[in-house]
């Protein structure tokens, strides 16, 4: 990235968190009653684990668990069906996103803006044995596992290229700039199996079609959707759920139209003063007994369940997952 470019980015990240917080925290009263639109009627919400520090990301392990990552405590857990927590390594810096594959957990370190490079690693759920894949890494984030095996992250570090990179356990090929964009976060498969979704510092949700990563289409951003977006996953029916770190919000979007609104707010760290970003940071979608809800985490240290309200198709776009 040319020096200009990374000065440029850096604007529009911190432009943007400003335009994010302004309207957020300086709206007036009326118009706070309305913002954001809600969709919330029905949604039933309740708490898998709570007290765990900063939680930054998760995902199933297949078995009405889930792998759980704490950014601040340094610690990538696990959190098995009746809520009960172990940690499976520790001291780590700024753990991110994590996504499990057959008997290895992989999951990213370094997450931040202006954080030392991170890595890549992979726990072994079966020995507990933890391996580097890649270092170096300028902020990494969100992380994604794609059909054929192979694993896609983004990065968020200001100091070099950004966007998303891809890598392949099997044979190690990485490929850094796989798609370059401005600093990037969540990620999610979407329903043709063809693309991807990921959301950027710069309030935008974007396409990427798996065979034309240099080539990205607007999905949404304001006025549709107002937020510092998270990671997301989307269903077999075009809806996104995305988490927000501002109001602590999971929206659902439209992928056809853009249109958003929220499901839940106020996921947010308690205390009398707030400290952005400190809201919902991750949203999966899993098994519920026979039926399928949302597991969403949050920098208030709490895994929520949000169960829908009849008539809304959960189902994952990712088939692996729906099978």
């Amino acid at each position: 990235m040319a020096k200009g470019t990374g000065i440029r980015v850096r604007a529009a990240v911190l432009s943007a968190v400003a335009v994010v917080a302004g309207l957020t925290t300086a709206m007036p009263a009326a118009q706070a009653e309305t913002f954001p639109a809600m969709c919330s009627d029905g949604w039933e919400t309740t708490t898998v684990v709570e007290g765990v520090g900063n939680l930054e990301n998760l995902d199933s392990d297949g078995r009405g668990g889930f792998y759980v990552t704490g950014l601040m405590d340094g610690y990538l857990a696990h959190v098995d069906g009746a809520g009960r927590m172990t940690k499976l390594v520790t001291d780590l810096h700024r753990p991110a996103g994590v996504r499990v594959a057959g008997r290895y957990v992989y999951f990213l370190t370094g997450d931040g803006l202006s954080e030392p490079p991170g890595t890549l690693q992979r726990y072994d759920i079966e020995t507990g044995a933890v391996h580097v894949l890649l270092t170096g890494l300028n902020g990494p984030n969100g992380l994604l596992l794609l059909p054929d095996g192979s694993l896609l992250f983004t990065t968020i570090g200001l100091s070099g290229p950004s966007g998303i990179s891809r890598y392949w356990p099997e044979t190690s090929e990485y490929e850094r700039d796989w798609s370059a964009l401005p600093p990037s976060n969540g990620l999610a498969l979407a329903a043709d199996g063809e693309s991807i979704f990921v959301d950027t510092m710069t309030l935008q949700i974007l396409r990427v079609r798996l065979d034309d990563p240099a080539h990205p289409t607007v999905v949404s951003g304001i006025p549709d959707l107002v937020s510092l977006p998270d990671d997301m996953e989307a269903t077999r029916a075009g809806a996104l759920f995305v988490a927000d770190h501002i109001l602590g919000a999971v929206y659902r979007v439209d992928t056809t139209t853009g249109a958003t609104c929220a499901i839940i707010t106020g996921l947010i760290k308690p205390g009398p003063l707030r400290n952005p970003p400190d809201g919902a940071t991750s949203v999966r979608i899993d098994r519920d007994g026979n039926a399928w809800a949302l597991y969403v985490t949050s920098m208030d240290g709490t895994l929520r369940r949000l169960r829908p309200p009849s008539g809304i198709d959960l189902t994952p776009a990712n088939p692996a997952r729906a099978g």
